[in-house]
């Protein structure tokens, strides 16, 4: 049998980046429902990104810190194949491969920024240019950890990510599959995509939402949901990496079963 047969999870990401966690779900018998929780936009026109940035080959070492981040500012590398790159986690070392670039950093274990940071080649900095290719906001650990490290940091903003929207008939399905206890999980990769799904939800969901349980990707994300309030049991993963996600959901429910 199935091992998730007759689980329904909720899958909060961007809409691209929703599908294959769905399809590994489906895999195992869970049940998808996409509602994403933020959007993902692209930021600034190519020839103002190329002019800031200036020449690549000025670098030694171009960080991606996603695979959005790939996504729009591939480009950037302008099909220069012998240029240093950096990868936050294996997803953005695998977005940028099938791209057709060969990653020379990554980390060894781990899929965030202090992962990133501990890799040997981030240790003694001083003088290197690096160019860190990210979205709007976010974390600032990354690019202050590699100044204090004696790098000259410049930032490439490539995307924004917006509150996702729902009209009042989505909301109002979403609300009917949890009356109906369609849904039994609530997935959660990262603290914002979790914060802005507690800030759109109506009384309502919110009331719901405590009554699941939440995946999470991380302690950090953990935590971040506490903060906003949310009492409800949590499920934590290894990493934000869709095997792993499904890894945890497999575990707890056998867990439960008692199998």
């Amino acid at each position: 049998m199935a091992a998730l047969l007759g689980i329904g999870v909720l899958v909060t990401r961007p809409e691209q980046q929703a599908m294959p966690l769905c399809r590994l779900l489906a895999a195992e018998g869970a049940v998808s429902f996409p509602f994403p929780a933020i959007d993902i936009k692209p930021l600034a026109e190519r020839r103002d990104l190329i002019a800031r940035v200036g020449q690549l080959e000025h670098f030694d070492l171009i960080v991606f810190v996603s695979a959005n981040a790939v996504r729009f500012g591939a480009h950037l590398l302008d099909q220069k194949r012998d240029l240093p790159l950096a990868a936050v986690g294996p997803a953005t070392a695998r977005a940028l491969n099938q791209a057709g670039y060969r990653v020379a950093v990554v980390p060894a274990d781990g899929v965030d920024s202090e992962a990133l940071l501990a890799h040997p080649r981030l240790q003694h900095l001083v003088g290197r240019r690096i160019l860190i290719i990210k979205g709007s906001g976010g974390r600032e650990l990354l690019a202050t950890a590699l100044a204090e490290r004696g790098a000259i940091v410049e930032l490439a903003d490539v995307y924004e990510r917006l509150p996702a929207t729902h009209s009042h008939a989505e909301f109002a399905e979403l609300e009917r599959h949890f009356a109906a206890d369609r849904i039994q999980v609530i997935t959660a990769t990262s603290a914002e995509l979790g914060a802005s799904l507690l800030r759109m939800a109506t009384p309502a969901l919110r009331a719901y939402f405590e009554r699941v349980h939440w995946l999470v990707a991380s302690a950090r994300v953990a935590e971040s949901l506490g903060k906003s309030g949310l009492r409800a049991p949590l499920v934590q993963a290894a990493s934000a990496e869709d095997h792993d996600l499904v890894a945890a959901l497999i575990r707890w429910r056998s867990s439960v079963s008692g199998a």
